[in-house]
């Protein structure tokens, strides 16, 4: 009934007689309104119900209508607002489930009131989220601001109008100086005054999908859909979310890309022409940050060297979107992620074993990128534990006692290594005075074994390792055998050793003493053969001196003193012969050659 009724509502419009039309319908809603019916649930609520905007901003808020158990065909309601916080700039239909409007959506800025009151044809709503209006408004003045229904109504569509309405929703947003927009106002609508025209384009990026995110990319670039009917773009970028980009053509484009642009929050603008001219506006907020933060890092020294923790002051700055986290590692652990919880910028690291350490604090702002700084630092080890009284033998099955001393009322860690390379370690503390014994608590197995200790006081500093000591453990019978065995080892090893040694330096002289002899033969034969060749040439002269005495003596009788050195020379020349003989004889028989 209700949509044959609307089909002549329509017939009416055409023949341009609005007064009559409306008339009739005020009849016949008051008809059919009032007639009883079942009712059911329905509620009118706003969407987004909070959130935080600044002064001199401006966001939206749509109404929407919920009935999830029964079609309706008729919604109205009375909204009211502060008006000395909240100013109207426009009231928009688009996407309403509304397709009849008893009269258009008004609002009065003085008042602080909206009005709305619409139809849905035939088959009606049924649904949790059906949109009746989008309201934006600008930010006047700062404090906590409502948005309320003074009244309302939602009608079923059973043929008898019953008022299905149950609740009516509300709001409060955060108005402040610094408040930061939310989603829906991040991505708004400037609705357009002009019927038929475009529709505001969805505006997506992706460079800078979300507009609430921090984007290092200084390189925005933007997209949309784009109607058959359009006949021109025209899009800014400005710092204002509510910049009107104008009614100059920048084409017929889907998309845009931005080079280099400068760090900030800056919002991307955008409508659309058709045949009727230009349509509403789109807004699209995106932040950019291509610059990475500074940071700095200072040790706190302390007295103590020793001290197992160290703290750094961070001081880390980021102007455009700020610092959003840390991340920190020692040495060559993997970076966690560190939360500033108190707000001192101090970091403390854990209990850390004594030598050289590194520490490496990156800083992350809310684009993410990063500054990294890294410190060099030493922690000194406390003394080692002093171990006075050990056994170094033990019988199977005898208990391990072990006494010494360290730091007063510390801890010291004994560690006890078996044959099979298992580790065991036993904690016991130490008293006033430093000393400490141990009772090792199972009883000793055969094996050799090898035992150190560590120190801890109560700060977690600690000491490096003690020296190490060796335990043979075995049966008693073993341990006397053994140690014989290994005195008369150790005897006869002793005098191998000195036996060899004697052996090496015999071999060793017989060798100098070779070389020696072979060097001496070496240079007699060659004097010999130097002799034997000087005294054959000595012998061919004196022959000679003697032939010529004896020709001499075949002319002239010779002289006295000339038979006197004739006889000499023979003489001399025969015993030089046998002096000399005798002599190289010797020596071959001296050297056994």
């Amino acid at each position: 009934m209700i949509h044959n009724f609307f089909q002549f509502f329509k017939i009416y419009r055409k023949l341009h007689q609005p007064r009559l039309a409306s008339s009739v319908i005020f009849s016949f809603l008051f008809f059919i309104f009032l007639i009883p019916g079942d009712a059911n649930a329905a509620t009118l609520y706003f969407s987004p119900s909070s959130g935080s905007h600044s002064i001199g901003g401006s966001f939206s808020v749509s109404v929407f209508v919920s009935s999830s158990d029964q079609a309706m065909n008729a919604a109205s309601g009375i909204i009211s607002f502060p008006p000395e916080k909240l100013q109207v700039l426009s009231i928009s239909k688009i996407g309403s489930i509304m397709s009849l409007w008893v009269q258009e959506p008004s609002f009065s800025n003085a008042a602080g009131t909206i009005n709305l009151e619409g139809v849905v044809l035939n088959p009606g709503f049924t649904g949790s989220s059906g949109k009746v209006i989008t309201i934006t408004f600008k930010v006047k003045s700062a404090g906590p601001t409502p948005l309320n229904f003074t009244s309302g109504s939602v009608l079923a569509n059973d043929g008898n109008g019953t008022n299905i309405l149950t609740s009516l929703g509300s709001a409060e947003f955060t108005l402040d100086v610094s408040g930061t927009t939310n989603e829906e106002a991040d991505q708004a609508t400037t609705p357009s005054d002009r019927t038929g025209a475009s529709l505001a384009p969805q505006v997506t990026s992706q460079t800078h999908p979300d507009p609430t995110a921090w984007y290092a990319n200084s390189s925005p670039q933007f997209s949309w859909s784009l109607p058959n009917d359009a006949t021109a773009v025209s899009f800014a970028v400005t710092k204002n979310p509510g910049s009107n980009p104008g009614t100059l053509s920048d084409g017929i484009v889907s998309t845009k890309k931005y080079d280099a642009m400068d760090n900030g929050i800056w919002y991307f603008h955008l409508r659309l022409k058709n045949k009727n001219g230009w349509g509403d506006i789109s807004h699209f907020k995106f932040q950019i940050d291509a610059e990475r933060p500074a940071l700095t890092i200072e040790i706190e020294d302390p007295s103590d060297l020793t001290e197992p923790t160290r703290r750094f002051l961070t001081k880390a700055t980021d102007a455009p979107s700020g610092i959003d986290g840390y991340k920190i590692g020692i040495d060559s652990a993997d970076l966690t992620p560190w939360k500033d919880e108190k707000g001192t910028h101090i970091y403390e690291t854990p209990a850390l074993s004594p030598g050289d350490h590194r520490v490496t604090i990156k800083a992350y702002d809310k684009a993410g990128n990063l500054d990294t700084e890294t410190k060099q630092f030493s922690i000194k080890a406390l003394d080692a534990p002093v171990f006075t009284d050990y056994p170094q033998e033990l019988v199977a099955d005898e208990v391990l006692k072990l006494k010494g001393r360290s730091y007063p009322n510390s801890t010291v860690v004994v560690f006890l290594k078996t044959e099979d390379e298992n580790i065991i370690e036993e904690r016991i503390t130490t008293d006033d005075t430093g000393a400490f014994s141990l009772i090792w608590p199972s009883r000793m197995k055969r094996g050799l074994y090898e035992f150190w200790g560590q120190t801890i006081d109560g700060r977690g500093a600690r000491s490096f390792d003690s020296e190490h000591f060796n335990i043979t453990v075995g049966t008693k019978v073993f341990l006397q055998i053994g140690s014989l065995v290994i005195s008369y080892l150790t005897t006869i090893i002793t005098l191998l050793i000195l036996i060899f040694a004697l052996l090496l330096m015999v071999w060793y002289g017989w060798q100098r003493f070779r070389a020696f002899r072979f060097n001496i033969k070496k240079d007699v034969n060659h004097a010999e053969k130097v002799l034997h060749k000087t005294f054959d040439l000595l012998k061919e002269d004196i022959r000679e001196q003697l032939k010529l005495l004896e020709r001499a003596k075949t002319r002239r009788r010779l002289t006295q003193e000339e038979e006197l050195i004739l006889k000499r020379l023979k003489q001399h020349l025969d015993e030089a012969e046998q002096y000399v003989n005798k002599e190289i004889h010797d020596i071959d028989d001296l050297l056994g050659l």
